[in-house]
Formats: structure tokens, C-alpha cells, sequence
């Protein structure tokens, strides 16, 4: 059966974008947040992408106009009492999450399908604190949500075929290509990009090249669109330094475990771009490479 209505937990950046999605989708969409303000937010956030895409030629004004009247932003759990689908995008913290999840289950319907866009907790440790373990799914989205085409259908030993199914075709009707994957911890994509993102500040540290060097031979020699330093600082090192370390906690693989000039950039508030400096310093008009993260300078000399 085609989802009809979803609600969608959080309307931070990757709230909003979801629920943008799924009302662009043509589905109703209600999104929850703790307060207006953060509501309000995250509502003019699309409300600004919709409107710079009718700018660019990408969007009719009619399309911005429909997705927005699917949209509905409340901070009551209540409203989203008739949803068929709850995506949950709120902070990586299991205990927000299962108190989230806790009040939806009082007022949802068994039929309610609750999925989580987590990308380092287990969602079957998030399924089992629920009343419907087996109607429960992961929807890893990726960002930016509405020009990303991927979505990771994540099942757990719980999962019904029959939801698991749902939750696949609900990504065609988003117009997503869902790629299928198990639950373990980093799914598919970040388990094979974090140890590489890893990797690229330990050959930082090791002097093996400068950041510029490091990010310019992986965009040139391998054909990726940006390098795995400035990738990091897009993401947000601290972001990564907790993912690693959920990764180490379950694996306990070196390859897991996150550098310590990643550790010591995060003790330091360099971020990346959120904070203004990571791996390059964005005060100006353009990043400039910190080289003095790695004692490296202009000429290869110490």
C-alpha cells in the first residue's frame, strides 16, 4: 500500500530536507519539532530552497506551492497520530530517541511504521524499546535530502518482509533508489567511508602529504568530487570523531578508531566549516589549508 502520510521527527537539516522530500513527493507531510522557533526555522529553510529553485528554472512556482500546502509543522506528538510512516531525524542519542519514540507509540496506531535516519546507532536496540519491534525500519538518508538520490533500507532480525517491502517501495515513490543492507553499525556507505576518512588524517599526521596534496590526489586520481579533508570539514569533525568511536566500540578494530590529531581538533572546537576552521580555515573568501595542523609548510620543509 502507498504511503499516504508521513511524519518526520526533527526539522533540522536533515529533518527539513526529508520532509521537503516527501511533500515535493506529493505525500502529506506533518514535521515535529521541540519549540516553534525551531520549527519556524527549519520550515523557512525549505521554504528558501523551494523559493531558489523556482529562481534557477528547476521548480514551477505551482510545485512550491503544492509542497508547501502538504506541509504541516507542529510541536504536539498528537498530530502525527495519522501517519502511516514516522521518520525519526533528530540528535544521535539513543535516550532522546527512545523517549521520542515512547510517546509515539501512545498515540500512533499499530499500523504506524516508525523508521529512524540514524547513521551510527542500532536500530534494533531503537526497535526494541517500541511496542512494534517488527514494524520498525531504518531510512538512512543522505545530505543534501532532496538532491541526493540514495536512501539505505536498513532491516533488523525483527523487520516483517512485508514492512521491509513497504519501506522499499516507499523510496521509489520519494523518487529515492534504496539500496538494502542489515543492521549493522555504519550500514553500507559509512562503513566503507569512514575508515577512509579515517585514513586521510593519519597520513596527514604521518607526513605521508599536505592537505592540499592529500585532497587533490584523491579528486585527481580517483575522480572524487572533493577530497576526504575538505569531505570531513563538510561533515563536521566532531560529527565523525563520534561515529568513529561508535564504530570502535562495536568492532574494535584499529581501522575504526579515531586518529589523535582528529581527537585534538575536536577538544579545540575546529569543527570545520560549521565552526569556521577544520582542516581549512574559512574566514576569507576562499579555505585555506591549515597546514600547521601537520607542521607542513609551503616547499615540503618542517
Amino acid at each position: 500500500m502507498a504511503i499516504r502520510k508521513v511524519g518526520v521527527l526533527g526539522c533540522g537539516l536533515m529533518g527539513s530536507g526529508i520532509a521537503q522530500t516527501c511533500a515535493q513527493s506529493g505525500i502529506d507531510t506533518v514535521v515535529l519539532e521541540v519549540s516553534q522557533p525551531l520549527l519556524d526555522k527549519g520550515l523557512a529553510a525549505i521554504d528558501k530552497f523551494l523559493k531558489a529553485g523556482v529562481e534557477r528554472g528547476k521548480l514551477a512556482a505551482s510545485d512550491r506551492e503544492g509542497t508547501l500546502a502538504r506541509l504541516k509543522g507542529t510541536t504536539q506528538h498528537a498530530d502525527l497520530s495519522g501517519c502511516d510512516l514516522i521518520i525519526e531525524a533528530v540528535i544521535e542519542n539513543l535516550d532522546r530517541k527512545r523517549e521520542i519514540f515512547a510517546k509515539l507509540d501512545a498515540v500512533c496506531g499499530p499500523a504506524t511504521i516508525f523508521a529512524s535516519n540514524t547513521s551510527s546507532l542500532s536500530i534494533t536496540e531503537l526497535a526494541a524499546a517500541t511496542k512494534r519491534p517488527q514494524r520498525f525500519i531504518g531510512l538512512h538518508f543522505f545530505n543534501p535530502v532532496p538532491l541526493m538520490k540514495l536512501v539505505e533500507v536498513v532491516r533488523t532480525i525483527m523487520t516483517d518482509d512485508a514492512v521491509f517491502q513497504e519501506a522499499l517501495a516507499f523510496a521509489a515513490q520519494i523518487h529515492k533508489t534504496a539500496i538494502r543492507t542489515s543492521d549493522r553499525t555504519g550500514f553500507i556507505v559509512n562503513r566503507l567511508l569512514v575508515p577512509y576518512l579515517l585514513d586521510s588524517v593519519r597520513a596527514l599526521e604521518e607526513g605521508v602529504g599536505s592537505i592540499q596534496d592529500i585532497d587533490e590526489a584523491m579528486k585527481l586520481g580517483c575522480g572524487y568530487p572533493m577530497g576526504p579533508l575538505t569531505l570531513l570539514d563538510f561533515v563536521g569533525l566532531d560529527t565523525t570523531y563520534f561515529i568513529a568511536n561508535v564504530f570502535f566500540e562495536e568492532f574494535r578494530e584499529p581501522r575504526f578508531a579515531p586518529p589523535p590529531l582528529l581527537k585534538r581538533m575536536v577538544m579545540a572546537g575546529y569543527h570545520g566549516r560549521k565552526s569556521g576552521r577544520g582542516f581549512y580555515i574559512y574566514s576569507g573568501d576562499r579555505p585555506v589549508p591549515d597546514n600547521a595542523l601537520s607542521g607542513l609548510r609551503e616547499g615540503g620543509s618542517r
